[in-house]
């Protein structure tokens, strides 16, 4: 069943599942961006209402009665049924990354939205991020040439709740918190043909510290470096990314005021130039306000379910990689249980 959703003037009625930490982010961009948001969970619905704003329900049910569009903010394991749910309500439904556990559950979700007539959006936020906006529009521009190399780190302290120690649940670092940089790997320098990962442990319990390195090898020849931590509690947040091509090199550290440098190798005295830098906007109140415009019949937003799915493969290989030891291929988004093969190295 196609959903269709209520006059312009009206505010968009939003249904919220779940309370955790990303609710606390999306909530607020909802609320920004004018809606009505209903929020079920199974713990913290009155608790995040009084503190941000929303009404709490009791059941799924009652919120899929009084919404347009599903916002799934739970653990990874339950994206699938929820956004099944909300796809057999006719509801329009964005699920917080990943798109599912596994690529099976992803396809699943897709389909399901597919043959409910609904739109389906997966919150790869980072692509949101202005420093990242504002590097893959360059690259896009040409500004750097011919990518050759990409590379990209994400550290941060190690997520408290068990679920995500629980591998079978979380799918562990490189599907939880890296899939952020394995998705934009893709986006900025296309589709993916193998994915080679080595991960460590150190330590025990909440000070353990977990870091994955994933090397991924481009269709078009470009490499990509994908490095993630979860180092011990405390730890300051902290990302960058490298481009070098043919015609430059792109640089950013979140820890430093330099949004994006670009070093096109002018022979100068300076020798870099500076991007400006987007200040005060929410990436997740842009990525919202996409979605939003997209349910109401505008332009598509930058990301769509299959890239998704898409990053799932991704990571799927890069696992499937610590096993064997040997680089994997990337599944094929477009081929209905596609399945990865070692090659060599």
């Amino acid at each position: 069943m196609t959903q269709n959703l209520p006059p312009a003037a009206q505010p968009l009625r939003v249904g919220m599942i779940g309370a955790g930490g990303i609710a606390h982010a999306h909530l607020p961009a909802w609320l920004e961006h004018g809606a009505e948001v209903i929020i079920y969970s199974l713990e913290g619905a009155s608790e995040i209402a009084a503190e941000i704003g929303g009404t709490p329900v009791d059941s799924l049910d009652e919120l899929l009665g009084r919404v347009d569009i599903v916002d799934v903010c739970t653990p990874t394991p339950f994206h699938r049924e929820y956004i099944e749910a909300a796809a057999a309500a006719g509801k329009h439904v964005v699920s917080e990354k990943p798109l599912g556990r596994t690529s099976a559950d992803a396809r699943a979700a897709i389909d399901a939205c597919a043959a409910a007539g609904v739109q389906l959006y997966p919150g790869h936020v980072v692509r949101f991020f202005s420093e990242y906006e504002t590097m893959h529009r360059e690259v896009a521009a040409g500004t750097v040439g011919t990518i050759a190399v990409q590379r990209f780190t994400r550290t941060g302290s190690r997520p408290v709740k068990a679920w995500y120690a629980d591998e079978e649940q979380s799918g562990g670092i490189i599907l939880d918190q890296m899939i952020h940089d394995l998705d934009f790997a893709r986006w900025n320098a296309g589709e993916v043909r193998t994915a080679f990962a080595r991960q460590t442990a150190t330590g025990d319990g909440l000070d353990a510290v977990i870091s994955a390195q994933v090397v991924l090898t481009h269709v078009d020849g470009a490499i990509s470096y994908v490095g993630g931590t979860w180092a011990r509690q405390g730890t300051a947040f902290r990302t960058t990314f490298e481009v070098a091509g043919t015609g430059g090199l792109l640089t950013h550290d979140s820890t430093q005021y330099k949004p994006v440098v670009i070093d096109g190798g002018a022979r100068s005295e300076e020798g870099t130039g500076l991007l400006p830098a987007v200040h005060g906007v929410s990436p997740f109140s842009t990525e919202i306000g996409e979605f939003a415009r997209a349910f109401a019949g505008g332009p598509a937003p930058r990301v769509a379910a299959e890239d998704g799915l898409a990053a799932i493969l991704i990571a799927e290989a890069a696992i499937d990689s610590l096993r064997t030891g040997q680089p994997v291929a990337v599944g094929d988004p477009n081929i209905t249980g596609a399945t990865r093969t070692g090659v060599s190295a």
